[in-house]
């Protein structure tokens, strides 16, 4: 008996072992831990002891394998550290867990084969959907296109897909992009220099457009080389200054991330010149960065965990009702306006 015990220590404990030990049948003690009426009192009682003494545990791979539902969301992001994809995970797990779901969270890192990878590992895991924003570097959507041939659900967010046909929660980037730069434009900005994503993303084209938008509704030229791919800390370091260099230079720049432009504000500042009296500065995303620049970062809410808990939503939505029509979510964004981008009276 006390050898058994010590091993019961090294491993997970099953319901064999209780029922073991209790010399008793395993469906007795799985009828038991689930109160059936048929089962005594008393063996309810032995069993549900010495299950809290052996810390056991129900073995969730199994229970989803019986039952067909692992309750357990896979979520794939980009980066977990940036503040907007951390606040989608904070909705998606609030969502998920007022309706007795758990969350497996993968990054990709930004590589195509570390997403597959994550992806793979979710589904060996048992999941049952997968919320995701594919990385910047995604152009082939095979992998999508298995998971639709093994039924999984799938929800994207952010960043999407225009190729797999799926539930989604999108921002208004057209509108938010647009917002800024008419704040930038009614501000007597005249050179705007829009430091944007990948043109692969759906997102990039979406605060492109709204840009433009707002260029053509002020009667602004709209110059291509105006629109600079600029989406990192790292490529801001030598691009902004090439672009500062020119004659005349950038009055303002609208930037498709809160980094970016916090690297542009700070080479702007080095440069000899001020912010936002030289150079006027917005970003795309509102997070706790946006607060701790001098002077604070103008920028455009993007609200991530709005859009987390709507992910949320639809993927349970899903779960329920696999036939149901595929839908769309919109989140509307604010621009949230500080010191980078007026002037002082």
């Amino acid at each position: 008996m006390v050898l058994f015990r010590q091993s019961m220590n090294k491993r997970n404990v099953t319901i064999k072992d209780i029922a073991r030990e209790l010399q008793i049948s395993p469906s007795t003690v799985s009828r038991a831990l689930k109160d059936h009426p048929d089962i005594s009192p008393e063996t309810k009682k032995q069993v549900n002891s010495l299950a809290d003494r052996w810390n056991y545990r129900p073995n969730p791979i199994a229970l989803s394998l019986k039952g067909g539902k692992s309750h357990t969301l896979g979520i794939v992001v980009p980066e977990i550290i940036h503040y907007f994809f951390s606040s989608v995970i904070s909705g998606i797990e609030d969502y998920a867990n007022e309706h007795d779901y758990n969350v497996m969270i993968c990054q990709s890192n930004e590589e195509y084969k570390k997403e597959v990878k994550s992806i793979q590992t979710l589904v060996n895991s048992r999941v049952d959907g997968i919320l995701i924003s594919i990385s910047k570097l995604t152009r082939n959507m095979e992998h999508f296109h298995q998971l639709k041939e093994k039924n999984v659900p799938l929800v994207f967010f952010d960043r999407i897909s225009d190729e797999i046909e799926s539930d989604r929660v999108i921002v208004d980037d057209s509108e938010g992009a647009y917002m800024a730069t008419k704040h930038l434009i009614l501000e007597g900005r005249k050179r705007i220099v829009h430091l944007s994503g990948p043109p692969s993303l759906a997102i990039t084209k979406g605060r492109i457009d709204g840009y433009i938008r707002a260029l053509n509704e002020f009667r602004c030229s709209v110059a291509e080389e105006n629109i600079v791919k600029c989406d990192q800390v790292q490529e801001a370091e030598w691009i902004v200054p090439s672009l500062m260099r020119r004659n005349p230079p950038p009055d303002a720049f609208f930037c498709v991330n809160d980094f970016t432009a916090a690297q542009a504000l700070n080479i702007v500042r080095k440069l000899g010149l001020k912010v936002p009296d030289d150079v006027a500065i917005v970003g795309f995303t509102n997070g706790q960065l946006s607060g701790l620049t001098d002077p604070g970062l103008t920028t455009v809410d993007q609200h991530g965990y709005d859009m987390g808990r709507e992910a949320a939503r639809l993927m349970l939505d899903r779960i329920r009702d696999r036939n149901r029509p595929y839908q769309t979510r919109v989140i509307n964004t604010d621009l949230v306006i500080r010191g980078s981008s007026v002037r002082k009276n």
